[in-house]
């Protein structure tokens, strides 16, 4: 996962460093709850139009992927380092990050009672957008990137009314998830044997705009106009409301107005965490987990696998923590606080890193 890099002349953005992680650190918690009947709904996403707190996670992610692609290649880009090697090493980057997630899919097929076959995921639409976004970085101006926003939006509104539906199953997503990946999706309905992956690959083309809407908040960032962010994640958040009220917000499907509304959200968190840590000073919380997102995230999915293939977790969740805590707390308490010590083994395990100079980058 692309990470900050420094201002040619001034230190690195701990900012960056610190949103990526506390989004990171949400992800593991909205993953892993002790018990999946017993889950906060903050902590859930929407079962199909809406948008909850965890809807804003993963467009958070890669609206920071954008940032990130801004702050690594604009310095390259300045001093005459030559495209073509920049795209390539991107490019195979994105390889790597999309076989390792397309690794954990295929583990996990093998090893969870009940799974099959999974072939897009979370790791996957990240490298695909990481590919593409450097891709714009690199040999667009900044007006045809937000003319290519403008365009995704409104080409893929256009597809969606064509599909006829939005609902479940029957909506173009879902048909073209299933035309191009068969049974290997992530649900499939067991009346028609129709798939849909929330993850697919039609959606993830309104993704990049999220991923652009971030190259605009990186250059923002390196050209010292943070206070841009402000103005404009407002503006982000009234469109995407207007937009709702014809196309609602719907991460499964990742409409526009869900693109206008999460990126909206997305330049206001950053704007905020620039003030805040890169002018205050305050403590880039979330700063270990952002510098080793790959090590957070997929170890974080494998430990996901091998706890209840083993039959370890429920071992450790009943025995260790639901058979005391639940008589006293109730058992939606019990279930977040296996979620947050499952964060806070993982802040462990970071912060260990850090401490010895260890970040991992694919």
């Amino acid at each position: 996962m692309p990470e900050s890099t420094c201002h040619p002349s001034g230190p690195r953005f701990a900012s960056v460093d610190a949103l990526r992680g506390i989004t990171v650190a949400a992800m593991l918690l909205v993953n892993d709850p002790g018990d999946w009947d017993h889950v906060y709904w903050p902590l859930e996403h929407a079962q199909w139009h809406g948008c909850t707190p965890t809807d804003l996670i993963f467009p958070f992610f890669l609206f920071v992927v954008g940032v990130s692609i801004a702050l690594a290649f604009g310095p390259k880009l300045e001093r005459g380092d030559a495209r073509a090697p920049l795209l390539r090493g991107a490019s195979l980057r994105a390889l790597r990050i999309l076989a390792l997630g397309l690794a954990i899919n295929v583990l996990a097929a093998w090893l969870m009672p009940g799974a099959h076959l999974r072939l897009p995921g979370v790791l996957q639409r990240i490298a695909l957008c990481f590919a593409l976004a450097a891709s714009f970085a690199l040999y667009t101006r900044p007006r045809t990137q937000g003319a290519t926003i403008v365009a995704i939006l409104a080409g893929y509104a256009w597809l969606l009314h064509l599909g006829g539906t939005l609902a479940p199953w029957d909506n173009l997503v879902s048909r073209s998830d299933s035309a191009l990946f068969g049974r290997f999706v992530y649900q499939i309905d067991p009346l028609t044997g129709r798939g849909h992956d929330p993850e697919g690959l039609l959606g993830t083309l309104p993704s990049l705009a999220t991923t652009l809407l971030g190259l605009f908040a990186g250059r923002c960032l390196r050209a010292g106009r943070a206070r841009w962010l402000w103005p404009a994640g407002l503006v982000l958040l009234a469109a995407g409301a207007a937009w709702s009220l014809v196309l609602p917000f719907n991460k499964n499907l990742w409409t526009p107005s869900f693109v206008l509304w999460t990126g909206g959200w997305a330049m206001l968190a950053l704007a905020w965490c620039h003030v805040a840590v890169d002018h205050r000073g305050w403590p880039p919380i979330g700063r270990r987990f952002g510098v080793n997102a790959i090590a957070a995230y997929a170890g974080s999915e494998l430990m996901q696998i091998l706890l209840p293939a083993s039959g370890a977790q429920q071992v450790l969740y009943t025995e260790g923590l639901a058979r005391w805590l639940t008589p006293v707390a109730g058992p939606y308490v019990a279930s977040l606080a296996w979620a947050i010590a499952f964060v806070a083994l993982w802040w462990f395990i970071v912060w260990a890193m850090d401490r010895r100079g260890i970040h991992l980058k694919l």
